[in-house]
């Protein structure tokens, strides 16, 4: 069982334990982790603080996904042209 309230993708970089993660699903939400492992525990915190500023802040929170996806894959060029 996925214990995450989004989808998650994780993006595996040129170095070997650097990976980044973000979700489609809870726009602002990213991070960083050194292994696949770290990015979903980091996200699993993450998600629960992102979603609790939101809240304090008076902005919309998406509602959870009820089939939430982990995604793993090689870095994109898109987010390679932006950095």
């Amino acid at each position: 069982m996925i214990d995450l309230e989004y989808s998650l993708i994780i993006e595996a970089t040129e170095e070997l334990d650097y990976f980044g993660f973000y979700s489609l699903d809870l726009e602002g939400f990213s991070g960083i982790g050194h292994s696949i492992e770290d990015c979903i525990y980091k996200a699993r915190c993450g998600i629960k603080e992102h979603v609790s500023l939101l809240r304090e802040k008076g902005l919309p929170v998406p509602l959870p996904n009820p089939y939430p996806r982990i995604i793993i894959q090689n870095e994109s060029e898109e987010n390679l042209a932006v950095a």
